[in-house]
Order: C-alpha cells, then sequence, then structure tokens
C-alpha cells in the first residue's frame, strides 16, 4: 500500500515541478531570438538552380554488368566473364607454369602462418592465433560531393 501512496506523491511532485518551471506560461508568451542579420560581401553569391542534380538510374546490376562488359557492345562474353579469375589465377600461379599447386594457392595462408607463429615451434597458441584476425576498416557514410565526411559511430 504505501507503494502506491509513494508513487501518488512522486506523481504530484513531478506536475508541481513542470508548473513551475513552465511558470504559467502559454506558448503565445514565448519569445524567440531574432535571426542574425546576413553577412553583406562585395561578391554576390551565385544563385542555386531551379532544380536539385538527379543521380543517374544505373541500378548497382546495370554497373555490375558494366564491369564485366569491357568493349561496351552490351553484351559479356564467356572471355569477358572469366577475365577477373584468369588475372586472380594468374597472380595465384607464381611461377607461370599454368598450373596451381597447393602451395601456390595456400602462399597468403602460409606465409601468414610463419609471421603469426613467433617462436617457431610450428603451432600457435591463442596469444600468436590473435595477430592473424582480419583487420577491418571501420564503415563510411556515403555522403553527396561536397559535404564534409561523417565519422561512423563504431570508431
Amino acid at each position: 500500500m504505501w507503494r502506491y501512496l509513494v508513487g501518488g506523491v512522486g506523481a504530484l511532485a513531478l506536475a508541481g515541478g513542470g508548473v513551475l518551471i513552465l511558470g504559467g506560461r502559454t506558448p503565445g508568451d514565448t519569445v524567440l531570438a531574432q535571426a542574425p542579420a546576413p553577412a553583406t560581401s562585395s561578391a554576390m553569391p551565385e544563385p542555386l538552380p531551379e532544380r536539385a542534380p538527379e543521380a543517374t538510374a544505373k541500378t548497382r546490376e546495370e554497373k555490375r554488368f558494366g564491369r564485366y562488359d569491357k568493349d561496351r557492345d552490351g553484351r559479356i562474353t564467356r572471355d569477358e566473364y572469366l577475365a577477373s579469375r584468369r588475372k586472380a589465377y594468374a597472380k595465384l600461379d607464381s611461377n607461370g607454369d599454368g598450373r596451381l599447386s597447393f602451395d601456390e594457392w595456400a602462399a597468403k595462408t602460409t606465409t601468414k602462418f610463419g609471421s603469426a607463429d613467433r617462436d617457431r615451434s610450428g603451432a600457435m597458441d591463442a596469444a600468436e592465433f590473435a595477430t592473424t584476425a582480419v583487420k577491418r576498416k571501420p564503415a563510411r557514410a556515403k555522403c553527396p560531393p561536397g559535404s564534409p565526411p561523417q565519422v561512423s559511430e563504431e570508431s
């Protein structure tokens, strides 16, 4: 029972505080600050355009199509489609023999293991393994050109 009594007294105290803070003013009594006078300068600013510039209507899929269509003929040939894979394969084929061995395929992982295994024991402990975590870049907001960059709240 006493909880209800304390709750009621608290509600009345909040309502009374609100009346004291507002001081019995009505919305018409509120005085607004005057806007600062515009700065005068000798150079007149350019007038704003009638309409905002429109973004291109290219969809994500159209952009992806454009990246593959190297000769811009509106068609993607098999060679165009496989070009990115050929380039990635050529990067992995370090000796250029046209064959990909396991060591060539796993070269990046092998190098990463070698640099993480500080004591050269052939095994990583928890501290050594923690150094192999992928370093991710913080996400950035996509801002229109000319606006100041915004930093994400994750940083």
